[in-house]
């Protein structure tokens, strides 16, 4: 018998068969890469106070998961970039006026921060475990502790190093309470609403008011393949459909999906939360149902709930249901689903 060279082996093992160069530190620091030209933005219309609250939020986040690491006798794994993603994340989702509101709030950033890493994240078993979201948990839970701190809004200034601030109501906010034609009289016309939105010049959360500077990250995450389209377009297209058809005070079909899709935290949830690799389905038909239940949900939210925002909770809510449309929703085996033909 003619003896095999052990190149010419067939070696058999378990799948994934398909494998990547891309490690979770390089994809976890490319998305705090993508997230910079927001928070950028944010700095920029909201002066230094928005950088010390987003640097509490980080550090706060990181700190909390070496503390806790250690606490357990677990490997410090902080240099994957997660934590500080979760900071970065979850200080975008907060108002400037916490570092000059008063009475004192800075301990809101750093709670928010202890809610997302310990109790959402590290509890449930570290990276890959968590069921929701950590930092919108985060700011989930400060938003319910300190309501008041936490839906003060200020404008925009001119003065990036001030710590001075006006406030003021955020577009949502005008829309919900006043209507739309109160929106549009705010800001001159609608060419000049719309430039504001698409901009940020306009009251927020820190990170989420600049549309184009979310829009340039998310292109970038998707030109790299990290997320896909089918999440943020169902999100986006759901949203933009039904606040079309019931947005509008005149009628059905007289909404301003224009409005709507560039207002709030849409742009932030849908390319950069909604998009986690472990609070969302992992196939593409689930993830458009996914996507579109989040759209659904901040719509009904937006329109007919108490808070003017809802995209939050709708990618909470989601979360949950995440694990059942992974059920339902699967991929066929290979070589399953027919029979042999004798």
């Amino acid at each position: 018998m003619e003896t095999v060279k052990k190149e010419h082996k067939l070696i058999v093992s378990v799948s994934p068969h398909i494998k990547s160069d891309e490690t979770t530190s390089r994809i976890m620091w490319t998305v705090n890469l993508s997230l910079m030209p927001a928070l950028l933005a944010g700095i920029y219309f909201f002066g230094i106070r928005a950088l010390y609250v987003t640097a509490l939020c980080i550090t706060s986040s990181v700190l909390f998961e070496i503390l806790y690491l250690k606490l357990v006798n677990k490997n410090s794994v902080v240099s994957d970039g997660s934590a500080f993603l979760t900071g970065l994340l979850l200080g975008m989702n907060m108002p400037a006026s916490l570092w000059s509101y008063s009475p004192f709030t800075i301990h809101i950033p750093v709670v928010a921060s202890f809610a997302a890493i310990v109790i959402t994240k590290q509890l449930f078993g570290g990276l890959g475990y968590n069921i929701f979201n950590p930092a919108l948990i985060g700011r989930a839970f400060v938003l319910i502790s300190w309501p008041r701190a936490m839906t003060v809004w200020t404008a925009p200034s001119s003065q990036i190093f001030t710590t001075d601030a006006t406030t003021t109501a955020t577009p949502l906010g005008i829309l919900k309470e006043e209507g739309i034609s109160k929106l549009i009289e705010v800001f001159g016309d609608k060419m000049s609403l719309y430039e504001h939105l698409i901009t940020g010049n306009r009251a927020g959360s820190i990170g989420e008011t600049s549309a184009i500077a979310l829009l340039l990250g998310g292109f970038f995450l998707l030109f790299k393949r990290y997320i896909t389209w089918h999440i943020p377009l169902s999100f986006l297209g759901t949203v933009a459909l039904f606040t079309w058809i019931f947005g509008g005070n005149a009628g059905f079909f007289t909404g301003d999906p224009v409005i709507h899709l560039l207002s709030g935290g849409l742009m932030l949830g849908a390319f950069f939360m909604a998009t986690d690799y472990v609070t969302s389905p992992s196939t593409k038909k689930g993830q458009i149902i996914f996507g579109a239940g989040c759209g659904l949900l901040t719509v009904l939210i937006r329109l007919k709930g108490g808070f003017p925002e809802g995209v939050m909770f709708a990618i909470l809510i989601m979360n949950c249901f995440a694990p059942v449309i992974d059920r339902k929703i699967r991929t066929r085996v290979f070589g399953a689903g027919g029979e042999t033909k004798k």
